[in-house]
């Protein structure tokens, strides 16, 4: 420890106390020690911020020797941005007994003799000598901590920063496996319901299918073993059946070459101007063949007849959704045709009085060769609804169904135009 003018005893001495003389001799030779050992720097100012000592920690630490800060001022060892404000901390004290620094603890910047700024820890305490006070500076150089800690957090970032990243991957990868958790789910309910289609098929194939097969042998050995003995009339009649049930056979082909076609991307809209009344009424007519003696088939048109829409799809449309309101009506059932054209859109309505939809199974009403359980022994492949919802799909319409059992059914079809 350097001390100015022969003071170092007195500034950390205490006369309040009354020693041997080699009690004190040793007390200030340990004390002596303890600060000129200290790894941290130790400088004592008076209150004119003039420097009285300085431990060689200190001098080491700013580049000074003891000589050199001894006696200059402690602005020497602040950076000329802080300096008045450390001086009036200073003079605020002297004045007003109110501290800012003394007795705290603080990160300041420290200027060295190179004229390098560094970070530093100081602490500072008053000391009473002889009625005037002098103040004691503790000094840490904080360089390596703050790049311990700048470090650390350059870490924490690095370290968040793959953290996030590998969320992210683990993120994706999770994405990834519930995607192909779908596709599994969507290929095996596709699986399924080909299943079920291939099981439909086979039971509407073999049941559709049977009976004009039969009729058409029935009738054909009828006339080979028999042609000779009855007349030309019973002869036609057959002919008649056989013609019958071939037109039954290539009605169930046609409706599995319209899924084929529309699976495919083979059926495009071809619109085009007609009149839409004409058309159904010509609907109508072939229709009232095919209906039971006692049935009515009502028709209703709304609005301007000319409409333009693809006229094949459409016709196919209604046909199928008269032709299904008639077989699934009873003898005296009152089927019914609406049709409304606004500016807006086309709408086509179709109800009956027939049997109904069982409801637990009209989610499943328009999937390939579906048929409901009430249908009894009423012919159909299950397709008809299936192709008329695509139709409709395929003409930017949408198709909507209003059933309850026993009661009736209505379909509804709409059409932007």
């Amino acid at each position: 420890m350097m001390a100015a003018k022969g003071q170092a005893s007195e500034v950390f001495g205490d006369k309040n106390h009354a020693y041997p003389d080699h009690a004190v001799m040793y007390d200030e030779a340990l004390l002596k020690a303890i600060i000129e050992n200290a790894i941290d720097g130790i400088i004592v100012i008076d209150s004119k911020g003039a420097i009285l000592s300085a431990n060689p920690s200190c001098c080491a630490l700013f580049g000074y020797s003891a000589d050199e800060m001894c006696g200059q001022h402690v602005d020497i060892l602040i950076p000329s941005a802080d300096r008045s404000d450390h001086n009036n901390y200073i003079n605020r004290y002297e004045i007003t007994g109110e501290s800012n620094i003394i007795g705290i603890g603080r990160e300041v910047t420290a200027l060295k003799k190179s004229g390098e700024t560094f970070p530093a820890g100081l602490a500072v305490s008053e000391v009473l000598e002889g009625g005037k006070r002098i103040y004691v500076g503790i000094i840490h150089d904080l360089t390596a901590e703050n790049l311990a800690v700048e470090q650390l957090k350059d870490h924490n970032i690095k370290l968040e920063k793959e953290v996030a990243e590998r969320t992210e991957s683990l993120e994706q990868i999770v994405q990834k496996l519930e995607q192909a958790k779908d596709e599994v789910s969507r290929s095996l309910l596709k699986e399924q319901e080909i299943n079920q289609m291939k099981t439909r098929f086979v039971s509407m194939a073999s049941h559709e299918f049977r009976t004009p097969l039969s009729s058409i042998q029935l009738s054909a050995s009828l006339i080979e073993h028999y042609y000779d003995r009855i007349d030309k009339l019973k002869i036609f009649g057959h002919l008649a059946k056989i013609k019958s049930a071939v037109g039954s056979l290539t009605d169930i082909l046609n409706d599995f070459l319209s899924v084929e076609r529309i699976e495919s991307g083979k059926v495009v809209p071809s619109a085009g101007e007609f009149d839409i009344k004409a058309l159904c009424d010509d609907i109508i007519e072939g229709i009232k063949l095919q209906a039971k003696p006692k049935q009515r088939i009502n028709y209703i048109h709304k609005g301007n007849v000319k409409v333009v829409a693809d006229n094949a799809m459409l016709q196919h449309c209604i046909i199928n959704l008269l032709s299904n309101a008639v077989k699934y009506s009873g003898e005296d059932g009152v089927v019914t045709l609406i049709t409304d054209k606004t500016p807006q859109n086309l709408s086509i309505k179709v109800t009956d009085n027939g049997i109904g939809i069982p409801t637990d199974e009209q989610p499943h009403l328009f999937e390939p060769f579906f048929r409901a359980s009430n249908v009894s022994d009423v012919s159909g492949t299950g397709l008809g609804l299936n192709i008329v919802k695509r139709y409709t799909e395929l003409m930017n319409g949408t198709m909507e169904v209003k059933s309850m059992p026993k009661k009736g059914t209505a379909f509804l079809l709409e059409f932007p135009i």
